[in-house]
């Protein structure tokens, strides 16, 4: 996948920031919010507003690379979940005996 400018405002309405298409190569690839879609277990997830570039003469539509990593993270079945960690806690030190604890200062 291509590294493209962020798409914020900025690039959203600056000119400046086209790319040219890959697919076609007579049009620009330009910023704009399409909806996407994709499948998660059977259900049908649409995301509304989404980032992306498309190309002004053929239609070609490439995801914002951000945008999708950003999604991928929400979506993660494990997210939110604690890690399942295999790291012993090592134990507490054992007090000697006879040993009187320490005094609090006052």
């Amino acid at each position: 996948m291509r590294e493209y400018p962020r798409l914020n405002k900025v690039a959203m309405n600056n000119i400046e920031e086209l790319i040219p298409c890959n697919e076609c190569h007579a049009g620009v690839l330009r910023p704009r919010h399409v909806t996407y879609f994709t499948w998660l277990g059977g259900e049908l997830i649409t995301v509304p507003h989404f980032p992306a570039w498309l190309c002004d003469v053929c239609g070609r539509c490439e995801y914002d690379e951000r945008a999708i990593q950003w999604l991928n993270t929400l979506l993660d079945p494990n997210a939110g979940k604690p890690t399942n960690s295999n790291r012993r806690t090592p134990p507490r030190p054992r007090p000697q005996s006879g040993a009187r604890p320490p005094m609090p200062e006052s």
